[in-house]
């Protein structure tokens, strides 16, 4: 269901029943051959593209790869892509994004988060989820060809969570998105983790699975650091505890979740338009976190499907998914 009051006739999201199961939608968001597909039929943005290296501020670099459209096309926009937590430029769910508002005219930026996609060795701190202030200067120092080309931030899970704090946060920093779009987000990430502690088995051994290799990655980059005690523990909430309290500014658990959780109130005053795409079924993603949260104030669209898992919204193995053709539906609307 949709609580946009702008929202096209067709916006609700109904999937064949063989797709409906939140696990198959959210292991279709990551595995699913969607990467292979596009470029088998137009890898046009893989062939514009370019490997960029951003300085964020502060001697950050975040990795980057930046698809123009041709010279001769001038873009409809930018958009700017971030992935969610151990994810990269190349996931599967964001690499199909790209391809889509590319093929719609738009110039991409697929951001790498600090210690995503195989950068652990270009900043000696650990990523924590934080660090705004570093993707905002990433964002800032980034191409741009048509200097009156409206700038959208998409986000998926946990890079949904930094694409509305990009909108929240980004006109003070002089980083102004025309609209700041968060899929799957994680605003609540108390509940987020819990959810994947208490969850199925095999989303806790994919997440954990995929930070101690992180954590791995990191300590053969900078051998230095000290990591014991980020691999002992089997609970995500028991690791980010331990996280929190030596890796972090924030020195303990509690204020280091409240330094990116988003309320109504946050979202609702925001300086830039928003808009929310999420499922009542993700199973990463507690619905109650959305409770009470409609299209109001800058949260100009808020979209409640049933189905949909985590970042999957899946209608058909091949094409693109509902949850791309609502974006380009949202990039389209009238401000």
């Amino acid at each position: 269901m949709s609580t946009d009051p702008h929202a096209a006739p067709d916006v609700a999201f109904r999937p064949p029943w063989l797709l409906r199961h939140p696990q198959i939608q959210s292991i279709l968001a990551t595995k699913s051959p969607r990467r292979r597909r596009w470029l088998a039929r137009d890898g046009r943005m893989e062939a514009a593209c370019q490997p960029l290296l951003l300085d964020a501020g502060d001697g950050v670099r975040l990795a980057a790869y930046w698809s123009p459209q041709a010279p001769a096309a001038p873009p409809r926009g930018r958009v700017v892509l971030i992935h969610g937590w151990e994810g990269s430029h190349a996931s599967s769910y964001l690499y199909s994004m790209a391809c889509t508002v590319y093929a719609a005219g738009f110039d991409v930026l697929r951001l790498n988060l600090r210690d995503h996609g195989g950068t652990h060795h270009l900043n000696r701190e650990f990523f924590h989820s934080a660090r705004i202030a570093e993707v905002l200067g990433a964002i800032a120092a980034a191409p741009v060809r048509a200097a009156d080309a409206p700038l959208y931030v998409i986000g998926f899970s946990l890079g949904g969570n930094f694409s509305l704090r990009v909108g929240l946060h980004g006109p003070a920093a002089g980083v102004h998105p025309r609209l700041a779009i968060g899929i799957s987000p994680a605003i609540n990430p108390r509940a987020t983790m819990q959810a994947i502690d208490d969850g199925p088995t095999l989303f806790r051994w994919y997440f954990t699975g995929k930070w101690r290799k992180t954590v791995q990655a990191k300590k053969a980059a900078w051998p230095e650091l000290e990591v014991a005690h980020l691999l002992g523990e089997r609970s995500l909430v028991a690791i980010t505890r331990h996280f929190a309290e030596r890796h972090t500014e924030y020195g303990a658990l509690d204020p280091y979740f409240a330094a990116y959780t988003l309320d109504a109130a946050q979202l609702y005053a925001s300086p830039t338009p928003l808009a929310i795409i999420t499922a009542a079924d993700d199973p990463v993603i507690p619905v109650a976190d959305f409770a009470g949260l409609r299209a109001q104030g800058a949260l100009r669209a808020f979209d409640l499907t049933r189905y949909g898992g985590h970042c999957g919204f899946f209608d058909a193995i091949a094409g693109a998914t509902w949850a791309e053709r609502r974006v380009l539906q949202l990039l389209d609307a009238p401000r």
